[in-house]
């Protein structure tokens, strides 16, 4: 999923709208973008700079996007670029790098026009088409090198006129054009344009009083929304609950920007006031779980745009912009998603520890976090975040800081409500909130320590979680911290033969390995990698997944059996020795055979809230 990070370049105050106004503030950039050839995925963007000194003005397109770490070369959808000046004479253009054009020779005004191609929609490209414009804006306006702090104004002209626009930029008179304080604002500011339903609410009372807009362009029905709808309105007010209120959000309003069509990309990206959550399938189809990105990134709007790192500020728009802090600001954020949804009642207690066994299974059992901690883990961000490159990366030395993040907030919530008598993971995020969030004073490392050490009164405590588990990769014996809550962890298949954490892809007349099994697992062992095909196990010949479980069921951890495989043309032998299958699941005591203590149920119920039904 998931996610951030504009800013406002001035900050650290909400924009005032009279600022765009004032009479001695440099003239608006001025955007217009429309969209003839939208069947054809093209958009046509004029920009327009005032106002300018003699010299020659750069203009070029981002190579990063608020809430990805990687590079993303943006420049190569834009073409057919030209220029001209105030009076419409035709302006040079010189172009000596991938990213930019240099426009010299104007007479204080640049009018450049160019197009735009996008068919990939998600948080973080463009995508258009005859039923939408989904834009993000990095991935769709190029900017003016020194003339970042303009007010901009933007006007879209709809392909049909049904479109409407949903953003969280502010409204004019007019409504098509939209306005920001300036560059890094308008950068945030992902906009939908299309026929899509809305519903709205307000939260808070008085002068501290928002909106909530949820804007969905999909293919289902009125009820499915109202559906979707009542659900987000209970997370969203469980999420204001934990936090004590909500952000004082600009222009009065929050904007839920979806896209669920079947062209669109799965993704979440959080914004200073709205997201983009987007999925390829219906409300129906996907069982409605569009609630769990919402409530990821709806977290967002506290963690991470205005409880900041350091190193986020301000985005620079030309490079990777990495944090080692993503264990906080994404992996933190992951375990409250699913957690606000279960304690507005909008998930059941099984489902919920379905999630809670997957994230402890993963750190527990994997490799990775030999090769680092959660802050070398987030410092790899630019290279794992919808990054590609040509040569393959050894898949196990990482273990993604959503995964990571997740699990130490798990760790550290059930620690504090053990150690620390009304002290819970919600009272330090209340603390982050009210220390760094709310003046939105960007923290470091070293205080979020100090506000661990704050929040417990014991120094010693948040120094040695630090030292062990955010600066080395230490984990706490999980077991006995969930069977505060009547919680049990318990192996998922003991005496089930395994030979890896190796997905097998049975092409109808073969089995091969789908991913490069981990160091230590029999297979890894045994010499086999990603791609080898299995030829036979014990003498059986492989050609389906039916005939693999066969051959596997027939041992039992502990027994060897012989392995045929081919590996890069050449056909191999080796012994397989089998281990227990290392899975672990967490499960209710009831679950599991054992009668919980009133005390256990009163902690499950403060931690997960109340209705804990099984599925």
């Amino acid at each position: 999923m998931k996610t951030v990070f504009a800013t406002f370049t001035a900050m650290l105050m909400p924009f005032a709208p009279p600022a765009i106004a004032q009479t001695n503030a440099p003239a608006a950039t001025q955007y217009e973008i429309s969209f003839p050839n939208a069947v054809h995925h093209e958009a046509q963007v004029t920009a327009t700079w005032r106002d300018l000194g003699p010299a020659p003005l750069r203009v070029q397109m981002s190579r990063s996007s608020p809430g990805r770490y990687a590079i993303h070369e943006f420049a190569k959808n834009v073409y057919a670029l030209s220029a001209r000046d105030g009076r419409g004479r035709a302006l040079a253009v010189t172009r000596t790098d991938p990213y930019g054009w240099t426009v010299a020779g104007h007479d204080g005004t640049v009018t450049v026009t160019y197009t735009l191609f996008g068919d990939h929609g998600d948080g973080t490209y463009a995508q258009i088409d005859a039923t939408h414009a989904h834009l993000n804006m990095p991935a769709t306006f190029l900017w003016a090198a020194g003339q970042e702090k303009r007010p901009i104004r933007v006007r879209f002209v709809p392909f049909d006129t049904k479109w409407k626009v949903a953003t969280q930029l502010q409204p004019t008179g007019d409504r098509y054009t939209f306005a920001a304080p300036d560059f890094q604002y308008f950068m945030d500011s992902p906009t939908e344009l299309s026929d899509f339903d809305l519903r709205e609410w307000q939260v808070g009372e008085g002068a501290t009083r928002a909106t909530i807009r949820l804007a969905v362009h999909h293919d289902g029905t009125p009820a499915d929304l109202d559906r979707f709808a009542a659900s987000a309105r209970k997370v969203v007010a469980q999420q204001i609950a934990l936090w004590g209120e909500h952000p004082a959000y600009d222009f009065g309003t929050y904007t839920f920007i979806a896209d669920y069509m079947p062209q669109i990309s799965g993704d979440g990206m959080e914004h200073r006031n709205s997201t983009i959550i987007s999925q390829p399938r219906s409300f129906k189809a996907a069982k409605f779980s569009q609630i769990d990105t919402l409530s990821h990134e709806f977290f967002h709007s506290w963690n991470v745009e205005r409880i900041r790192p350091a190193e986020l500020e301000p985005f620079d728009f030309t490079r990777a912009n990495p944090t080692p802090s993503l264990w906080l600001a994404e992996g933190f954020t992951q375990y409250y998603g699913p957690l606000m949804i279960r304690r507005a009642g909008e998930s059941a207690i099984d489902a919920y520890l379905r999630g809670v066994g997957s994230t402890v299974n993963a750190l527990t059992t994997g490799t990775a976090r030999s090769y680092g901690g959660p802050q070398e883990m987030s410092l790899r961000a630019p290279f794992v975040d919808a990054a590609k490159a040509i040569d393959a990366t050894n898949p196990n030395i990482f273990v993604s800081y959503y995964t990571y993040g997740a699990g130490l907030a798990l760790a550290l919530d059930l620690t504090l409500r053990q150690r620390y008598p009304d002290i819970t993971l919600d009272t330090f995020m209340r603390h982050l909130w009210q220390t760094f969030g709310k003046p939105e004073r960007p923290y470091t490392r070293a205080d979020l320590s100090r506000a661990l050490g704050a929040v417990t009164k014991d120094p010693a405590f948040a120094d040695a979680f630090f030292r062990t588990s955010i600066d080395a990769s230490a984990l706490p014996d999980y077991a006995p911290l969930l069977d505060q809550a009547g919680l049990k962890l318990r192996p998922a298949s003991p005496a089930a033969a395994w030979f890896g954490n190796v997905r097998l892809k049975a092409t109808g007349s073969e089995v091969r390995i789908d991913g490069a099994p981990a160091p230590g697992t029999p297979l890894y062992r045994a010499g086999l990698d990603n791609g080898d095909q299995i030829v036979s196990l014990g003498g059986t010949s492989i050609t389906s997944d039916a005939e693999t479980a066969a051959a596997l069921s027939r041992y039992k951890p502990g027994q060897t059996a012989d392995i045929v495989y081919r590996q890069r043309g050449v056909e191999r032998r080796a012994t397989l020795t089998f281990v227990a299958d290392p899975t672990v699941e967490v499960v209710r005591y009831e679950t599991a055979g054992i009668t919980p203590t009133a005390r256990q149920i009163a902690f499950r119920t403060a931690w997960l809230g109340q209705d804990i039904a099984a599925d």
